[in-house]
């Protein structure tokens, strides 16, 4: 999983394919336990590109893509963003969620 370190947004979500951003923050409980099974699921989807974001330090691209709570995480179909969802979600149902918007 990549980390967003300030280069421009669009180079790091990719203008080709799927790619997986992860908006979250150091204290927050539900983005330490998202944040392994995004880790499992980057190491099972090779042509999906995973991303994450601290939004405490880029508060300004969390506030770019409307960022209301964390985790959150977005969904890009190349380079534009196509659904998004927040809040802890199992493994199952994330899968789930990217397979059925790569049809």
């Amino acid at each position: 999983m990549n980390e967003y370190k300030g280069q421009e947004y669009k180079s790091f979500v990719g203008e080709k394919g799927l790619s997986i951003v992860l908006y979250y923050a150091t204290w927050c409980g539900p983005c330490k336990m998202l944040k392994p099974v995004l880790e499992k699921i980057d190491k099972e989807l090779n042509e999906v590109n995973f991303g994450r974001i601290d939004i405490d330090e880029y508060r300004e691209q969390a506030k770019e893509v409307l960022i209301k709570s964390v985790p959150t995480v977005l969904l890009y179909k190349d380079g534009k963003e196509v659904d998004r969802k927040m809040g802890y979600q199992p493994k199952e149902k994330l899968l789930d969620w990217i397979n059925n918007l790569n049809k």
